[in-house]
């Protein structure tokens, strides 16, 4: 199946109630860390994206119902002197999860095929070859029982420039923006090539891509939470723990526990 950005510009506005609609992905979200953790299920929920597309706003509320012992959120940067002198996937393996952990990326591996090819960062020969290195690597994660999710939040360049003019109006916001946003905004066309090339490179049956139009922020949360939740309930096993016959001892000694069921 290919998979066209401009499929995704409509900005359509949520239609729903959106806070009621969010509480109750929340507590599904809840639910299914609980069988995650129950089940010792591992877990990658990977977002891609442009700048100012709102991730950060879905990750905010992705977690903000999750116990933070079991999972990490990775916001990934430049990598560092010694990730530089490793392969390029070796600081993506050190931040995999355990069992009953979920790791949340904040940008990801897909760095090589975008970023480091648009800005030279990375040779053709290196970031040619990183579509097969990526595949075999998210092919090995899904067959080591580790289920992964993969979400690109796409924004149109008019509003991802109102984004920016926000941030530069808003004192809190400011920190948010930098020159950075404003060289990648320069090359967009570059940035599109590159991303028509990954998605029909490593859009896999084992790994593959869900767009969300972010144009309208609200809708965008809904669409991704919907898509995390529904994805990870199919693969997560959702029963719950029996009751621990020897708690329920200890319990109805200490305080005359009854179950009610």
């Amino acid at each position: 199946m290919s998979i066209s950005l401009s499929d995704y510009e409509a900005g359509a506005k949520y239609d729903g109630d959106y806070s009621d609609d969010l509480a109750a992905l929340e507590d599904r979200l809840e639910r299914l860390q609980a069988a995650h953790i129950f089940h010792g299920q591992r877990s990658v929920i990977m977002f891609e994206g442009w700048d100012a597309a709102g991730k950060g706003g879905i990750i905010q509320r992705l977690t903000a119902s999750l116990d933070p012992r079991y999972f990490e959120v990775w916001p990934i940067g430049a990598p560092s002197e010694e990730e530089k002198a490793r392969h390029f996937l070796w600081r993506f393996w050190k931040r995999l999860p355990g069992k009953r952990e979920i790791s949340v990326f904040d940008r990801s591996w897909y760095g090589r095929v975008l970023v480091e090819r648009v800005e030279g960062y990375a040779s053709e020969a290196e970031w040619r070859k990183a579509y097969d290195e990526i595949n075999e690597f998210e092919a090995q994660l899904t067959g080591s029982a580790t289920n992964l999710v993969k979400l690109f939040i796409h924004v149109t360049q008019e509003e991802q420039d109102k984004r920016f003019a926000d941030r530069l109006d808003d004192p809190w916001k400011r920190w948010k923006t930098g020159a950075e946003d404003y060289r990648n905004r320069s090359k967009r066309a570059a940035y599109l090539t590159a991303m028509d090339d990954m998605f029909a490179q490593t859009h896999t049956r084992w790994a593959p891509w869900k767009l969300i139009d972010g144009n309208n922020k609200k809708a965008a949360r809904i669409a991704a939470l919907t898509h995390v939740v529904e994805t990870l309930e199919a693969a997560v096993p959702m029963t719950p723990p029996e009751r621990d016959p020897a708690v329920v001892k200890l319990a109805a000694k200490a305080f005359g526990y009854k179950p009610k069921d």
